[in-house]
């Protein structure tokens, strides 16, 4: 018995980049339909999204059948909430505004086994098959094809960028723009210099230190944010997709009522 491998990283090591949709409706429907049409991960929410560890487990349990991985961005809060997403088998998980290296420390103790840090070991959930796998192997592959994410949303770690990058058992720098344009008192200006250096910042710096570089995009920048060293992209979002959807739908109904 063998642990599920990353497609994320798999993806990456052979074609360079990875892309994403997020989800908002934590319904496993979703994840389903989103790994069906061809996405390489789906990333689910506990931070904004109320959903409970059995959601997150019943999603991951529809990504597995299109061998699509699901990265679970958590709550901040103590070591359960970061290993219990893991536990249900998703394959990384995604630790909100990270504010300092003492902090990226913390988190690596806690979510990668020895040698690396002291995860709290059970083997007993999903991503050990119930302790089906043999516990040497199964905290070794953990540690090589489960991604941890911490993200860069505040000027405030800025300073210790280069540390966090480097430091080990951190897989991939998630750089978030949103609420990083609100640190630097400009909320939503995404052309804003200042979050466009930090941006560019986080790309060269994760890839220097041979971290995976990740952030928000679409189909209209993806190719920018690859240039810019970008190799893991969330190319947009289900309450997006289908919110533009529907109101198109209704302003071509009201324009065609208008003509009759």
């Amino acid at each position: 018995m063998e642990m599920r491998k990353s497609r994320i990283k798999r993806k990456i090591n052979e074609e360079g980049i990875a892309f994403s949709l997020k989800l908002n409706f934590n319904d496993p429907r979703g994840v389903e339909l989103g790994a069906m049409c061809g996405f390489d991960a789906i990333w689910v929410d506990m931070e904004h999204v109320p959903s409970t560890f059995v959601e997150i487990e019943n999603m991951v349990r529809a990504a597995k059948l299109y061998d699509t991985d699901i990265i679970t961005r958590v709550a901040k809060g103590c070591y359960s909430d970061y290993i219990r997403p893991l536990e249900a088998d998703s394959t990384g998980i995604m630790v909100p505004h990270l504010m300092n290296f003492e902090e990226a420390q913390k988190i690596v103790y806690y979510t990668k086994f020895h040698p690396i840090g002291r995860r709290p070991l059970d083997g007993g959930n999903a991503d050990g098959a119930y302790c089906l796998i043999e516990p040497q192997n199964y905290m070794k592959t953990a540690n090589e094809e489960r991604i941890t994410i911490v993200q860069i949303e505040d000027p405030e770690p800025m300073g210790d960028l280069e540390k966090i990058c480097a430091l080990p058992g951190i897989d991939m720098i998630f750089f978030g723009p949103a609420d990083f344009s609100q640190g630097i008192a400009a909320p939503c200006e995404f052309s804003n210099p200042q979050l466009l250096d930090a941006r560019k910042r986080v790309a060269e710096c994760a890839r220097k230190h041979n971290k995976f570089a990740g952030t928000t995009g679409g189909v209209g920048n993806y190719k920018e944010l690859w240039s810019e060293g970008y190799n893991f992209i969330n190319l947009t979002s289900d309450v997006i997709v289908l919110g533009n959807t529907y109101r198109d739908i209704i302003k071509t109904v009201k324009s065609k009522e208008e003509i009759i």
